[in-house]
């Protein structure tokens, strides 16, 4: 990103944007939501992506998970799940690159419409068979094409229903002769 782009976004960031629309002026203003609240089942001991889905408002974007500049707000997801059951990663999607009127020679990359973050959710072997509610939050900034807006926490949740593992199939004796050998 050029040093003018940088500036632009800095000065959107955290002077015009701000300025003009204080979180105290729109404290439950949120420019994005959760689509559902999923119930997924997991095997206990294994691994398994889930998908969370999220929508931006229309008209506004949100920076990507790896925007272009150290001076812009990531979106982030941290997850608390409950104990003996661990996150081992989160995916996120990769933006789009979009230039925006009050920089139309350089690009952010930004989430629009749905986007989908993919945590990976994996409960210990010891952990008992039911259903765990996992909470977390998203932080964001969102702007339209002239103003960012304060960054926001939003609460995320869903469930994870733990069932057993199927029993190993083992070593099995093979089938035995139904003749007689002598």
């Amino acid at each position: 990103m050029r040093a003018s782009g940088i500036a632009a976004a800095i000065l959107l960031s955290f002077g015009m944007g701000w300025a003009q629309q204080p979180d105290s002026i729109l404290p439950n203003t949120s420019w994005v939501e959760q689509v559902g609240h999923p119930t997924v089942s997991v095997t206990r001991g294994k691994a398994q992506a889930i998908e969370l889905d999220f929508r931006v408002k229309p008209g506004y974007h949100v920076n990507s998970n790896q925007p272009h500049s150290e001076f812009l707000i990531p979106t982030t997801l941290k997850l608390d799940p409950p104990t003996d059951m661990l996150i081992a990663k989160i995916t996120y999607p990769a933006g789009e690159d979009r230039s925006f009127p009050f920089d139309p020679g350089s690009k952010l990359n930004v989430y629009t419409g749905d986007f989908v973050l993919r945590p990976v959710v994996r409960p210990l072997a010891t952990v008992r068979p039911g259903p765990y509610k996992i909470r977390g939050e998203l932080r964001y900034q969102a702007c339209d094409d002239r103003a960012c807006y304060p960054p926001k926490t939003m609460p995320v949740s869903f469930e994870v229903q733990v069932k057993k593992a199927p029993p190993s199939a083992g070593r099995r004796n093979p089938r035995q002769s139904p003749h007689v050998h002598q």
